[in-house]
C-alpha cells in the first residue's frame, strides 16, 4: 500500500497526487474511476484488487492555481545559482533581501535573490541603490508549472503511465 496515484480532473487535467488508500476511498465511494492500474495487488482478506496507478474524478474541481513554495531551494532555482549582483555562479550563495527587513522590506518573492556571500557582506542592510550595486534581473514569484509538480514522482518506474497524461512523452 505504499505506493502513490495520479488523480485527474473529470477532464483529465492532473490535480494532485494522493495514497493508494485514499485512491481506494474515492474509487469504492464512486467518487473516482481508474484510469490506468498499477503492476501491483492489494490482498485483503476477502479479495485481491489491483492497485491504480491513475484515477479520473467524476465531477469537475474547481481549484486555485498552485503556487511554488517560497524557499531557499526555489530561489536558487529562479536565479539559475547566480549572484544577481556580480553575476557569479556558485553553490554557496546566500538569500539576500532587496530592501531590508529592518527597513519594512518583506520576506517575498519579489524582495529576496541569491547573492554570494562577499556581495550579500558589502550590501549589509542598504539598499542595492545605497550600496552602488545593479539587480541583474528583478526577483519575481515563478509560474508553478505540471512539470515542476509532478515530475519528481516520474523517477519510479511504476509510475510511467503517468507521461501520458502529464503531456510529458517518453524520452
Amino acid at each position: 500500500m505504499d505506493g502513490v496515484v495520479l488523480v485527474l480532473n473529470q477532464n483529465y487535467e492532473p490535480l494532485n497526487v494522493c495514497n493508494i488508500p485514499r485512491a481506494f476511498r474515492l474509487l469504492f465511494g464512486s467518487k473516482a474511476e481508474v484510469i490506468e492500474y498499477n503492476h501491483a495487488d492489494i490482498h485483503t482478506v476477502r479479495a485481491v484488487y489491483r492497485a491504480p496507478s491513475v484515477i479520473r474524478l467524476q465531477h469537475h474541481i474547481r481549484r486555485p492555481r498552485p503556487r511554488v513554495k517560497l524557499t531557499r531551494r526555489e530561489i536558487f532555482a529562479r536565479d539559475r545559482h547566480t549572484c544577481q549582483y556580480c553575476g557569479r555562479v556558485a553553490n554557496d550563495l546566500t538569500l539576500d533581501h532587496v530592501m531590508p527587513r529592518h527597513r519594512g522590506g518583506g520576506h517575498t518573492w519579489e524582495n529576496l535573490v541569491a547573492a554570494c556571500k562577499p556581495c550579500n557582506h558589502r550590501k549589509g542592510g542598504r539598499t542595492p541603490e545605497e550600496a552602488r550595486f545593479r539587480l541583474l534581473r528583478q526577483p519575481f514569484e515563478p509560474r508553478s508549472d505540471i512539470y515542476s509538480l509532478f515530475t519528481t514522482y516520474l523517477d519510479d518506474d511504476r509510475n510511467e503511465a503517468w507521461r501520458n497524461y502529464l503531456f510529458l512523452g517518453r524520452n
